[in-house]
């Protein structure tokens, strides 16, 4: 990955983490990774633990930002969730995984940040 690509990346995470602390979300940890695949963001919202999948953009060349989390990744995501569950001896707790979309455009002083709950069709 490029140093440009995962600078982006960090800075969307980054965005994301501020945005759900403001809803009052609790960040638990970043960049959960296994053999299945990475969370970007676990966090708390009350009693439900909540995986965050973050995409971050310049520009709509490619889509939108969200419209990256395919059937794919979404299975993916899903296979990580349930091995954090595993992991942690968390079976009994109640999850999803959300994402957050954030577009930054050189032109605009703020950010776009989109968040969607529960975005895995299980």
């Amino acid at each position: 990955m490029s140093r440009v690509r995962q600078d982006l990346g960090q800075l969307g995470e980054k965005l994301a983490c501020d945005f759900l602390k403001k809803k009052g979300y609790e960040i638990l940890g970043q960049n959960y990774r296994t053999r299945c695949g990475e969370i970007d963001i676990v966090a708390r919202e009350g009693d439900t633990l909540v995986f965050v999948e973050v995409k971050t953009r310049t520009n709509r060349m490619f889509g939108l930002p969200e419209e990256a989390i395919d059937a794919r990744k979404q299975h993916k995501l899903a296979m990580t969730a349930e091995h954090y569950l595993a992991a942690h001896h968390l079976y009994e707790k109640d999850y999803r995984v959300d994402s957050v979309a954030v577009e930054i455009d050189e032109t605009d002083a703020e950010p776009r940040i989109r968040h969607e709950e529960d975005v895995v069709g299980w």
